[in-house]
């Protein structure tokens, strides 16, 4: 467990520890008000620059699983009684069209790790012990010009590094409906649409009568749970999440929206 943690902390939660801090340590340089706040900001651009194309990526295999979708369902009918033949048939078609389907999981495989670091480092200014904080943040630190003597965690009237929960004030509140409303539209951008083309159709008629589309039904009841219960769950997550995470959070959402609108207009 131990390997593990060490692991995690060299590749994730130092880095990007060192990179809020020299975000930080630029900015208040430069006497920008609000320091901190941008900094979680700029990593999140920095962060979001390098993730881009596994965002791409993602983009793209969903928009290539909805142009072979009407295969797919003839491959489904024709061997629903041979499951073994048809997850082959299945794989032959994704090879064929140069698609993994696991690449889609990739973006958020790859966010998770770096949302988890951004929360343990800002979860160390949780805990009420800010000399000892700074201590353990200096000791990780590259470079002896970014070690701290104090951090100011408050960007245009709210402190980051408390809760909604816990701070009890309205205007902390707002935080948590404007990630879940960022959300709601981030995968609304991201997720691919469910139409029933007219080969889809083409293929559902069989002896005369069309099939019911049970495929495209079971995907329109996950783009429902994913565009409407996850967005409520990540908004009642930041509730009990430090504010600066919320803000790390949105402006990584604001940036999915436009990106995915953007990929969206090209095709």
């Amino acid at each position: 467990m131990n390997v593990i943690v060490q692991f995690f902390n060299t590749v994730f939660f130092n880095p990007i520890l060192n990179l809020l801090i020299g975000f930080y340590t630029l900015f208040t340089f430069l006497k920008i008000p609000g320091a901190f706040g941008f900094s979680i900001i700029g990593l999140t651009l920095f962060i979001r620059a390098i993730l881009h194309p596994f965002f791409k990526q993602q983009m793209n295999t969903a928009q290539k699983m909805q142009e072979i979708k009407p295969h797919l369902d003839k491959l489904q009918d024709k061997h629903k009684k041979d499951p073994k033949k048809l997850q082959e048939e299945q794989l032959k078609l994704y090879q064929e069209m140069g698609i993994n389907p696991a690449s889609g999981c990739l973006f958020m495989i790859i966010q998770m790790p770096v949302f988890i670091a951004l929360y343990q480092v800002l979860g160390k200014f949780l805990d009420g012990h800010l000399v000892k904080t700074i201590h353990d943040i200096n000791s990780v630190l590259y470079f002896s010009f970014l070690k701290l003597k104090a951090i100011d965690p408050w960007f245009f009237g709210i402190n980051l590094v408390t809760t909604p929960e816990k701070a009890g004030n309205m205007l902390y509140f707002i935080v948590p409906v404007i990630t879940a409303i960022l959300q709601y539209f981030q995968v609304q951008s991201s997720v691919a649409t469910t139409s029933v083309t007219p080969e889809t159709k083409e293929i559902q008629k069989k002896d005369g009568e069309e099939k019911k589309d049970t495929g495209g039904d079971f995907q329109k009841a996950m783009n429902t749970q994913m565009k409407y219960i996850f967005p409520l769950m990540i908004g009642w997550f930041s509730m009990r999440m430090p504010v600066g995470l919320s803000l790390y959070w949105n402006i990584f959402s604001l940036f999915s929206i436009m990106q995915g609108r953007s990929l969206k207009k090209k095709k």
